[in-house]
Order: C-alpha cells, then structure tokens, then sequence
C-alpha cells in the first residue's frame, strides 16, 4: 500500500479503510456509500428564508398576552396622570412667572406677615396659659380672660360693634357683571389676610355669611344689596390692601369685568352692623 492510500486511510472512516483494504475486484463490485445528507432544516423554518427575515417573522405581527396588555393600559394611565400634573403645576405658577418683581416682593411680605399674626396668635395663647399658671387667684384671672373672651367671640359672631384700623374697598359695577362668587372671593382673601371684622352695605360678615344672585344685584344672607358694593374691612392695612392686589388677585379678577375698585386705608374703621344672637339647634357645649 502507497503512503498515499495509509494517509487516506488514517483520515477516512471504517467505511472507506475497509473498502481500501479489499482487492480491486471486491471494491468494484462492492456498492459505493450513501453521501452524506444535507443538515436537517431549523425545525418549522420555511425553506429559502435568511436569518434576518425568519427573525421579522417572529417578531411581527407582535403576540400580546392579557397580562402584558394591562401593565400597557397602566403604564399610559400613569404617564397621563403625570402629563396633566406636570400641566396643572404650570398653569399655577404662569401667574407668578409674569409676575413683576415688586409684585413677588408684595406677596412675600404678605405670606410673612399671616405667619407672624399666627406665631403671635400661639405666643398670646401660651401667655394666657402661663398666667392662669402662675396667679395667686386663679379663679379671678379666669373671669377675666373669660369677659375678654366673650368680647372676642362677639366681634367674630358679629354680637357686638367693633372699631379699629383698616381699609374700605368699594367695588363699582359699570357694567352689571359682577356676581356672588365674585364678592366671596373678596371676602375669603380678606379673611385671609388677617380681617377681624368685614361689613358689606350695611350687612355683617360671619362664619355663616353665604351670597347668592339676585335680580340686579347681590343678596347676602338673603339681604339684597346693590352696587357700588362697600366693604368695610377692620385689620392690618399692610396686610389687607397687598392681598387684594396681588397679581391674579381680587381687584385684577374685578377689573377685567371692567369695575372699578378702590381699596382706601384708614385708622379707624366702624363696623356697627350686628347680628342676633343664634342658639344653636342641636350643638351643645361639652365641658
């Protein structure tokens, strides 16, 4: 054998080293061995596809489970949610980002004179605490500051007439415009602001004081008044007149329905318009 056909032998399988060792004859007769068959095809492959297609194919049209498609809706649920949010917070504050530098000085004194008046309101009421404390008649110094109390507490349930610093705010109405709601906001930035005692035409301003509509005019407390509408405010006027004007305020929601409003501060205001006394249907004291 030629060192051809032993390096052929020792490379070629059991098949073909057999046939190499077998006479000529044999190996004549004997039938040649079946070829190899091509590589199986990829399991559910479609013949004549690339790689790149069959891998399309998988992958469009898309199979979308249920689950995959809730956890979708939520997710674009709360990508709205956000999205409005993000919304809302920018139209708040569009007011302030116009807003003048004088204009944002004004509302950063107002926002720390309402935290002074409740820090001094905390000192009174620990003052009073620590006098009852430390009085030799406690009994005494109770009725006191029960009668100071009660005066308090008329002023604010508008028993009583009251006096004091404070401003005038006339509201003309030229055009007839002016509604209810208009006027409440009014009254709730003045409260805001540190108003003590308010008086509109005549009427008493109380923690049940509702307005309504009328035929040409406001009612308050089902007493219709006409305008020019006057509110006689008692408190700080450093507090109540920067409150009223502030940028997107009051006195600018006003006069973009073309009224004219002035606010007047004064040393001395009156508010002498009372209310009765109402006893409560069904509350009673606790103590």
């Amino acid at each position: 054998m030629s060192n051809d056909d032993e390096a052929s032998t020792a490379s070629g399988s059991p098949e073909n080293r057999l046939r190499k060792e077998l006479p000529e004859e044999v190996r004549a007769a004997a039938p040649a061995p079946p070829e190899r068959e091509p590589e199986e095809r990829e399991e559910g492959a479609e013949p004549g596809l690339t790689g790149r297609q069959r891998l399309a194919q998988g992958l469009w049209p898309p199979r979308v489970s249920r689950a995959q498609l809730i956890v979708a809706l939520l997710l674009f649920g709360l990508g709205f949610g956000l999205a409005v949010q993000v919304a809302s917070n920018s139209d708040s504050g569009s007011a302030l980002r116009g807003a003048r530098q004088e204009d944002l000085v004004r509302i950063l004194d107002e926002l720390d004179s309402r935290t002074q008046r409740l820090q001094d309101e905390k000192q009174g009421l620990e003052d009073q605490r620590t006098e009852l404390e430390n009085s030799s008649d406690q009994a005494e110094e109770a009725r006191k500051q029960t009668v100071e109390r009660e005066k308090q507490l008329g002023i604010l349930a508008g028993t009583v007439a009251a006096q004091g610093p404070g401003i005038t705010l006339t509201i003309n109405d030229t055009k007839g415009t002016i509604e209810a709601d208009m006027l409440l906001d009014a009254i709730q930035e003045l409260r805001a602001a540190g108003a003590e005692a308010i008086q509109v035409n005549g009427v008493r301003v109380v923690a049940s004081t509702y307005l309504t509509d009328s035929d040409k005019g406001v009612s308050v407390d089902g007493n219709k008044i006409t305008q020019p509408y006057r509110f006689k405010v008692i408190g700080k006027s450093q507090d109540l007149e920067p409150a009223l004007n502030i940028p997107g305020g009051v006195v600018q929601t006003l006069e973009k329905e073309q009224a004219i409003v002035t606010v007047e501060p004064s040393t001395k205001i009156v508010v002498d318009a009372l209310r009765p006394a109402k006893q409560p249907d069904y509350a009673r004291s606790s103590q």
